[in-house]
């Protein structure tokens, strides 16, 4: 079979939150629009947000039984080693019956069991990090990847240097193409055009302490003539709408459970305020935005904190930890609002460490590892 005959097959394996579902469906559009004969297969965890995103994109999802270990004493703990076990032996059948290329993990429950397996079974395995501090998993997977696509420099003190290639992370087409005028944007949310604008992101699983701090402020927006775009999260959005009718605000305060249209919400943002995940860091470098980070303090390794500084050294974010976000974040943020010469020094720093081309790097490297030439596509 000529090699502009073949079918490649590529699995892409990791999730649980946003910030490793969009990066791995960015990388697989990319593969589509890169390579003509391909096949594509999602794995995921049971249970979680990608067995629903990964299909509304147009891919094909298997779920494997696997979830992290808790903190406290649980059922789920007591139960993590027949996880385990379980979701080794579905990576294999996945990876058998699929008859894989190569195997991508991105991060997330389902990523270290399909690329161990994979590993085990000779398949080609490549690693995408999206943190400045590597997680234990992925620095275990390391051992046996063929190469380990990072977003910051200086990662070799966690990986070998001969495997990295500094890509940055994968950020949705919408951001990267963001031709969204701000007044289209104030109109598409029904907002003011006279009055400035905070947007406030806490992840798509949202931010209690972002939340909060913002909840018992409301009157402080309002006094100063500030309108918010306030993605919450499910969990806190019935609080969020309740507290904001109740203070008569809905004409200002655009509460929303998740924002699907993220282009619009960064062009209409004069700051944003936002959890310090690898995803959201990398569309605000493309979107160019003032940025407020406050890291979420119940992550491995606290990586969000060690992401942020690093933005915070390059004086290319202002960082508040989550500890004392409920006492200055509201303050800091309207402090921002009014300075703007350090709005543009944020937005210029932040800007310079963007890389929009993340997907095409990645998939530059799937094909180098898979021997795929520039003239097959």
């Amino acid at each position: 079979m000529s090699e502009s005959k073949r079918t490649y097959k590529i699995v892409i394996s990791g999730g649980g939150t946003g910030g490793h579902i969009y990066p791995a469906i960015a990388i697989a559009n990319e593969i589509k629009r890169s390579l003509k004969d391909v096949e594509i297969l999602f794995v995921g965890a049971k249970n979680r947000m990608e067995m629903e995103k990964v299909p509304a994109a147009g891919y094909k999802i298997e779920g494997l039984w696997i979830s992290g270990i808790q903190r406290n004493l649980s059922k789920d703990n007591l139960l993590f080693p027949v996880k385990v076990i379980s979701s080794v032996f579905g990576s294999y059948k996945i990876l058998k019956n699929f008859k894989a290329d190569i195997a991508v993990g991105v991060g997330g429950y389902a990523s270290w069991p399909l690329l161990y397996t994979a590993s085990k079974m000779g398949i080609p395995t490549l690693i995408q990090e999206q943190n400045s501090y590597a997680g234990v998993t992925n620095k275990f997977l390391s051992r046996k990847a063929s190469k380990i696509c990072v977003a910051y420099n200086g990662m070799e003190k966690f990986f070998p240097g001969d495997k990295l290639v500094v890509t940055g992370n994968p950020v949705r087409k919408d951001i990267i193409d963001l031709d969204t005028t701000k007044s289209q944007a104030l109109t598409y949310f029904d907002l003011n055009a006279t009055l400035k604008t905070v947007l406030v992101i806490g992840g798509s699983l949202g931010a209690r302490t972002i939340n909060q701090s913002i909840a018992s402020q409301l009157n402080t927006f309002k006094e100063k003539n500030i309108q918010l775009i306030w993605q919450t999260g499910k969990t806190f959005y019935k609080s969020a709408c309740d507290q904001v009718n109740a203070l008569n605000l809905s004409s200002v305060v655009k509460v929303r459970e998740f924002i699907q249209k993220m282009d619009c919400a960064y062009a209409a943002a004069d700051i944003v305020i936002s959890r310090a995940g690898a995803l959201s860091i990398s569309e605000l470098c493309v979107a160019k935005k003032p940025v407020i980070l406050v890291p979420s303090p119940n992550v491995a390794e606290d990586h969000q904190t060690k992401n942020a500084k690093a933005l915070e050294k390059n004086n290319a974010a202002i960082l508040v930890s989550d500890s004392e976000a409920n006492n200055v974040l509201v303050s800091r943020a309207i402090q921002l609002l009014g300075d703007e010469e350090a709005k543009m020094d944020l937005s210029r720093n932040i800007g310079a460490m963007a890389k929009p081309y993340a997907a095409e790097e990645i998939v530059r490297v799937i094909r180098d590892i898979l021997k795929i030439s520039d003239n097959v596509h």
